[in-house]
């Protein structure tokens, strides 16, 4: 018992530290020209990087990438988010379907990675429930993010705006190939 309140409260403490590291790069790289949409591709970018320890969670557990239910859950919440906020809920539902898919294609190459080679796979492994609770809040700051950045979305500059967000969130997390070509594929219909 005690592990797994040392585990959860590990866990909340790296959310914490997520949520305000997200900010403090947002605020910092925008003066440094990455963009307004510098925000909104870091949140994305660091809802990519959960795939790992959800990967290792279901990897542990053996449940399935798929979690229909899970993703229902997500898109009603950030949809309902959107339409609070008076966004296109059919563009954040795509938005959030991109990032969904590009999240479980993570997931995917690193189960099968790991079913190759079991001695890669993380040795302490967060709680599913606690990994989702950080990605709700990130889902919840990506909503924020489109509606803060309703304009620049739908501007005819949104292209050149992306391209430079996603240069400053792949200069500043490091971003291995795989995550590179998920945060591409998660960001590819921001522009409307």
């Amino acid at each position: 018992m005690a592990t797994q309140l040392i585990s959860r409260a590990a866990v909340l403490a790296i959310a914490m530290w997520i949520s305000a590291l997200a900010l403090g790069m947002a605020q910092s790289s925008q003066a440094d020209g990455y963009g307004p949409l510098f925000a909104l591709v870091d949140a994305a970018s660091q809802r990519l990087q959960t795939a790992d320890p959800v990967a290792a969670a279901k990897f542990k557990t053996g449940d399935p990438v798929d979690d229909p239910q899970r993703e229902q859950q997500v898109i009603d919440n950030v949809t309902s988010a959107a339409d609070a906020k008076h966004i296109d809920t059919e563009y954040v539902k795509g938005i959030f379907r991109d990032q969904m898919d590009a999240t479980s294609a993570i997931e995917r190459a690193r189960l099968a990675g790991w079913k190759l080679n079991p001695g890669l796979v993380p040795a302490a492994v967060p709680d599913l429930t606690l990994l989702r609770a950080t990605i709700d809040g990130l889902n919840r700051i990506m909503v924020d993010e489109i509606a803060a950045q309703w304009d620049s979305l739908n501007s005819a500059n949104c292209a050149t705006s992306l391209d430079n967000a996603r240069r400053g969130v792949l200069a500043a997390r490091q971003l291995d190939d795989l995550y590179r070509q998920a945060l591409t594929s998660a960001t590819r219909s921001y522009c409307r």
